[in-house]
């Protein structure tokens, strides 16, 4: 993938629609959710502040933070999930947006204890493997920890009893990576609705893989 160069204005102002696209699709609440962007080249990054609506952020409200949790720049409180993101950045060196929120359905599904499957081709090649990471309390070092362990090789998590995390190269990706989920999600509760889902065969499933070039 050819390297996707902005300035950190571009980026705000992208992460402010990401909250908005979020709020108005349900999958974020007022107060709830969080989206950072990491700078290109840096150990800093940009994140939506705590208890700020969330469906009308503008570039003033976001907080630039560094890997060690020190506030470079901005006047409100960065996300009390901040360690949460932190971790993810210096776990996948890969990884360039986190995007937290509290999608429903594939939240619901895993307090059922169903997991994701692969029942559509968008499971397969967007979200391959999708862990559920254990209740812990959110917004602590412990949650974070957590994170890390699950993070490594998938773009995806449901974290039990709390929301969702989607990662990504850029934000459009990360983002992609949370719809994505949802509509699976989606998907998956209507087939337990009506019967059983019909996964797609291993066989098939790498096939798809190699279309894609995954």
């Amino acid at each position: 993938m050819v390297e996707e160069l902005f300035t950190e204005e571009e980026i705000k102002e992208e992460i402010c629609r990401v909250m908005s696209r979020l709020y108005r699709r349900g999958l974020i609440s007022a107060v709830g959710g969080n989206v950072s962007a990491k700078i290109p080249g840096s150990r800093e990054f940009w994140i939506t502040p705590s208890g700020i609506f969330k469906g009308e952020l503008t570039v003033d409200d976001l907080v630039k933070v560094d890997l060690d949790g020190n506030v470079v720049e901005g006047f409100l409180k960065p996300s009390v999930e901040t360690p949460l993101h932190r971790a993810v950045y210096r776990k996948r060196l890969d990884v360039n947006a986190v995007v937290h929120a509290h999608n429903p359905v594939a939240t619901g599904l895993a307090l059922a204890g169903i997991s994701i499957e692969p029942i559509t081709v968008e499971a397969v090649v967007t979200l391959r493997r999708v862990p559920i990471v254990p209740f812990v309390y959110p917004g602590t070092e412990d949650l974070a920890e957590a994170v890390a362990e699950h993070i490594a090789g998938v773009r995806a998590l449901i974290l039990q009893n709390h929301g969702v995390l989607g990662v990504g190269f850029n934000l459009v990706e990360a983002e992609t990576v949370v719809e994505t989920l949802e509509e699976v999600a989606t998907a998956q509760w209507v087939a337990y609705h009506f019967g059983k889902p019909r996964l797609i065969p291993e066989k098939d499933m790498e096939l798809v893989r190699k279309l894609y070039g995954i």
